[in-house]
């Protein structure tokens, strides 16, 4: 079995797979479509971080892969409709880095409060600028967060620590942690924050989601976070707003269009303005996060791999089985309508195949069954397993 990891997976996770005896190719950046589909033939893992785009053409030219780990906390790179009806597990790390990404925003917060990045910039120009005109202490400070998932209702607990008030706004129904306030609309979390900070997931529909209107509803001369995905975020409004001084300060993690890898040439219209913080996606690149993060995810591709285990897939439906040795296992990914699991069982004992354990799962329109026997598979009983109507997948595992 081979992976093919991208965008420079932490080792810990290549570690892992190859413990399990997977062979493994690295490659140092991002690869676009027509590379990626080019590499694929013969991959069973592919693992990613944010700049590779698993789409529908990329997994129609992928018939040997069986999973996508996204070695990050975002899927919306991955096709996950045509990943699931083609069988192929999606896997992420939703927790990993959420510490290290509320970190980063909280040190932001502060930096853009107290003009650090101006006067760091003034001190290795040579000049000594002490003074404390509008630099303030963000205790007492409303902070508005808008998304209120792991990160969000992380960073209000945090926040609130430091002294802050928090707002949130989501458009689901969350509860609020220690003493935060849920806000019924993004208008009225505006009109209260003197921070805003987003954290909203990717999906297309985001796109565009914080644009002039809304910066035109934040209170003068208040701060602006984005560390979530580059196009919920019009940056030429931001950048009149920061010009015309109705939005005191920003920390922008990412953007748009971002280079594929490191050292490449990045362009920005938001570059040399004052009290502006431009960082290159470092938000969960911490040695900490990103070690949990190949490992978390390594090892939900290794479980797959070998046995057939699906826990916090994001497209599959969820089963989990422990393995025996001396069993075979059969994995049958199919259409989730009514007498499949009857098929497949009349099949086996048509072959006169004992069943061991068997485990299902649905979701959506697919199911997922685990079925464990004793002795090998035949060649002949997993054909007509593999030819039945539903069936969008079969795999057949000895567990040695």
């Amino acid at each position: 079995m081979k992976a093919l990891l991208l965008e420079n997976i932490h080792p810990e996770g290549i570690r892992l797979l190859r413990e399990r005896g997977i062979e493994v190719e690295t490659v140092k950046g991002a690869l676009d479509e027509a590379e990626l589909a080019a590499r694929l033939p013969g991959v069973q893992l592919l693992g990613i971080r944010s700049k590779t785009n698993v789409t529908a053409r990329v997994l129609e030219q992928a018939p040997d892969l069986l999973a996508v780990g996204a070695f990050c906390i975002g899927t919306n790179q991955v096709d996950l409709g045509v990943a699931a009806e083609r069988g192929v597990a999606v896997f992420n790390a939703p927790f990993s880095n959420t510490r290290s990404v509320v970190e980063l925003v909280l040190a932001e917060i502060i930096s853009l409060a107290r003009h650090l990045t101006d006067k760091n910039a003034a001190m290795h120009a040579g000049v000594w600028d002490k003074s404390a005109k509008g630099a303030h202490e963000v205790r007492g400070r409303t902070l508005g967060i808008v998304g209120y998932g792991n990160i969000g209702s992380q960073l209000s607990v945090v926040a609130e620590a430091l002294g802050m008030k928090v707002y949130f706004y989501d458009v689901s129904d969350k509860l609020a942690l220690g003493n935060a306030q849920r806000c019924d609309s993004l208008d009225e979390l505006l009109s209260v924050a003197e921070t805003v900070s987003l954290h909203v997931d990717g999906r297309p529909g985001n796109a565009g989601f914080f644009g002039a209107e809304q910066f035109a509803k934040m209170r003068p001369r208040s701060l602006f976070l984005n560390l979530c995905r580059g196009i919920v975020v019009d940056q030429e409004a931001l950048r009149e707003q920061l010009v015309s001084g109705h939005i005191a300060g920003a920390a922008l993690d990412v953007f748009e269009t971002e280079p594929k890898t490191a050292g490449d040439p990045f362009v920005s219209s938001l570059q040399g303005l004052p009290n502006v913080i431009l960082t290159p996606h470092v938000g969960g690149s911490t040695e900490e996060a990103q070690s949990d993060i190949g490992r978390f995810v390594a090892l939900k591709l290794g479980d797959y791999a070998t046995v057939g285990a699906t826990t916090m897939s994001v497209n599959l439906p969820q089963v989990v089985s422990a393995a025996e040795p001396g069993r075979s296992r059969i994995l049958h990914v199919h259409k989730n309508v009514p007498g499949v699991l009857a098929r497949v069982n009349t099949v086996l004992g048509d072959a006169g195949v004992n069943i061991e354990g068997q485990t299902l799962s649905t979701r959506g329109e697919l199911g997922y069954v685990i079925t464990d026997t004793v002795g090998p598979v035949r060649a002949d009983l997993a054909a007509r397993l593999r030819d039945l109507p539903e069936t969008v997948r079969l795999r057949v595992l000895s567990c040695d």
